[in-house]
């Protein structure tokens, strides 16, 4: 290296701003100055990872940034009455585990894949979304949590997906260890567990919970007792199987 080089690291930040800014803008210009759109299922397979390394020139983040860039001006291409309702969900999601795979520290992909992707109004590729979000929280529990969260919350809200809905929500109490994790989201089987009229469950989970000594707030050791206290009353007053 001469003494007129200078790594990309050095580069300061701004520079890498107004490149993706620039980079932004022309796929914007090209897409809108297209002859003829292309159909949003002719999104490519995605780069293999090895691809995208050499690629990033020693700044994966970077080039993680500017995938997601590609990515979502992608589809303002397609002929989608609804954004994102024609991908081909199995090469989206590659595409967004590549990216993950790049810069491992990024919440976007996954925050695009809870937020945006599972948006989508085909309860399939909803859950295609959902699948990828809960296979990358086993990689950093303590720090993907918010976004399997939301997920469960989609699989009951939107989809009335019950046991799936569970099985997220029951990943989060059982993987998460930080205690920057929210109790709400450890409780989240609990309730799910109660929509399925499964209330067994629901009060030995709780009891379990109450019992731990997780819980140090008075305030909200009482609210879960009384809940508890609900749960024992609704199943005393089931009639015997």
């Amino acid at each position: 290296m001469t003494r007129d080089e200078r790594p990309l690291r050095a580069v300061p930040a701004p520079i890498w701003v107004a490149l993706a800014a620039a980079l932004a803008a022309q796929l914007a210009w090209r897409v809108a100055h297209a002859p003829a759109a292309p159909s949003a299922a002719d999104l490519p397979p995605a780069p293999s990872l090895q691809a995208l390394r050499l690629a990033s020139f020693g700044e994966p983040p970077v080039l993680a940034r500017l995938a997601m860039l590609y990515l979502q001006a992608f589809d303002y291409g397609g002929t989608n009455a609804t954004p994102y309702a024609r991908l081909d969900y199995a090469r989206l999601t590659g595409w967004l585990d590549a990216i993950l795979e790049l810069d491992p520290r990024s919440e976007y992909p996954l925050f695009a894949a809870a937020r945006i992707y599972a948006e989508n109004p085909d309860p399939a590729r909803s859950r295609a979304a959902l699948e990828f979000v809960y296979r990358e929280f086993f990689a950093d529990p303590d720090r993907r949590w918010p976004w399997l969260a939301h997920a469960a919350l989609l699989a009951k809200h939107r989809l009335n997906d019950l046991p799936l809905a569970r099985r997220y929500a029951a990943a989060i109490d059982r993987h998460t260890r930080s205690a920057n994790v929210p109790l709400w989201a450890r409780q989240m089987e609990i309730f799910v567990l109660e929509d399925m009229n499964e209330l067994e469950a629901a009060r030995i989970l709780l009891g379990g919970l109450l019992e731990s000594g997780a819980i140090r707030d008075p305030d909200e050791a009482r609210f879960l007792q009384l809940r508890l206290e609900e749960l024992e009353r609704r199943l005393a007053a089931r009639p015997p199987k």
